[in-house]
């Protein structure tokens, strides 16, 4: 099996490649000139805002993973090229030269109603309005109704491998005045791993999936573990599900997290 990785370069894709690497998965990263990768993997020189560019880089895959996309910028219409004309460039190579290949593509469970009634679910309604989220929804229904192979993986918060990633809770949590007792699903990367092998098999074809740990983390919880503070507060949540993800779906579809909660992750020195 040789898959593509678009995104090999940022927080997921750069740890997720390691690992597939190392256990033994042909993987190609589709890169910008000068750009580095871990080792053992091929480079393929494009870019996904290029479609003269991906021929190459999409042929002969049996599969795609789709990470790269653009989070937080100051110029919405960024997101909305990268998140979704270049999936739908992706799309378009992928359905021309390997139409046989899955296409598995990140996306994130930033895209639910933060005014939710319980965790939020799959087949709940969406329709967020801020760039990012918003482009991916785009992103996500473009696959879907490309007649291709296709899984969408919503990802819970992203942590481990000392990304950096749990430090800017404090920071997140002052701009935008989070609730210390709010909850956030989480995912190690160790589990993004698990779960897209698990995807390569085809057990998630044709599925949204939320993709989340065991155990949801306090606001609270996760600025103490960085060495932290924020501000403390025993006012009623007006959002209390906000950042929750259900995770069941995935749990029946065989998804075990290697990394069940942060507490472990701590333990392990994995953080």
């Amino acid at each position: 099996m040789s898959i593509l990785v678009t995104g090999g370069t940022g927080l997921v894709g750069s740890r997720l490649l390691r690992r597939l690497v190392e256990s033994g998965v042909d993987c190609r990263a589709l890169v910008r000139e000068g750009k580095a990768l871990p080792s053992g993997v091929t480079p393929t020189e494009g870019d996904i805002l290029d479609p003269g560019s991906l021929a190459g880089a999409v042929k002969d895959v049996s599969a795609i993973l789709h990470l790269a996309a653009v989070l937080r910028t100051p110029e919405p219409e960024t997101s909305w090229k990268t998140n979704l004309e270049g999936t739908r460039n992706l799309i378009a190579a992928i359905k021309r030269h390997s139409p046989q290949a899955r296409f598995i593509m990140a996306s994130t469970g930033l895209v639910y109603d933060a005014r939710g009634p319980r965790p939020a679910r799959e087949d709940d309604a969406v329709d967020p309005k801020m760039p990012y989220p918003a482009s991916k929804v785009a992103a996500e229904n473009a696959l879907r109704s490309s007649g291709l192979s296709w899984s969408v993986l919503r990802l819970g918060f992203v942590y481990g491998d000392q990304d950096g990633h749990l430090d800017s809770v404090p920071k997140l949590a002052e701009m935008f005045k989070w609730h210390p007792a709010n909850r956030l699903s989480m995912i190690h990367h160790r589990d993004i791993e698990m779960v897209v092998k698990l995807a390569l098999t085809g057990a998630l074809d044709g599925r949204i999936v939320n993709i989340v740990d065991e155990a949801p983390m306090s606001i609270f919880e996760i600025t103490e573990y960085v060495g932290a503070t924020v501000e403390s507060s025993s006012e009623p949540l007006a959002d209390p599900w906000w950042g929750q993800l259900d995770g069941s779906l995935a749990r029946r579809l065989g998804f075990r997290p290697l990394v069940a909660t942060l507490h472990q992750a701590a333990r392990e020195g994995a953080l």
